[in-house]
């Protein structure tokens, strides 16, 4: 039984990033339907190193995996902008207003065989965050040939890092 105030209402959009109908994200994962929204962000400082997190081993989806500096699902209704908003508070603590940042673009499934669109940001900061201990167990401040390299090796990471890191910082 699925409880749904753990749960969250996802849109489900099409392959121009239209939304289709809504449905909960325990259902999307399940059925491995296509396409949902997502939004995902580095933070990067003067030489040129992204900070990635390691999730906490309890996560449910991609334990103790590397990650986005900031990630989240666009939750139903909400828009990319809103989302990087709520997500970059919730696992970093920071506001949109105290941070330089930019958009870097919008990576579509079309990009790297994968089922989300993902709004990807940047933020220019040479800080490590106080990060949401709920969410990240430790970090790293690494260049983007390193985040390939670790990925490479063995190390666990969420299946966007690399296609996302490629995509932006490798080409």
């Amino acid at each position: 039984m699925i409880n749904r105030f753990d749960d969250e209402l996802l849109d489900l959009v099409d392959e121009n990033d239209q939304v289709l109908i809504q449905q909960y994200r325990s259902i999307v994962y399940a059925q491995g339907l296509r396409y949902i929204r997502s939004v995902g962000g580095f933070i990067k400082n003067s030489k040129g190193q992204l900070w990635i997190p390691r999730r906490v081993k309890e996560k449910k989806l991609h334990p103790h995996a590397l990650d986005l500096s900031v990630s989240g699902h666009v939750s139903a209704g909400e828009n990319y902008e809103q989302a990087f908003e709520r997500e970059l508070y919730e696992e970093l603590g920071l506001l949109t207003n105290n941070i330089n940042y930019r958009k870097l673009g919008l990576y579509k499934p079309s990009d790297g065989d994968f089922r989300y669109f993902v709004a990807v940001y940047e933020i220019l900061d040479d800080n490590e965050p106080d990060y949401n201990k709920n969410d990240f167990c430790e970090s790293y401040w690494l260049y983007p040939e390193e985040i390939i390299q670790k990925i490479s090796a063995g190390d666990k990471a969420k299946d966007g890092l690399p296609l996302i890191v490629k995509h932006y910082y490798l080409r």
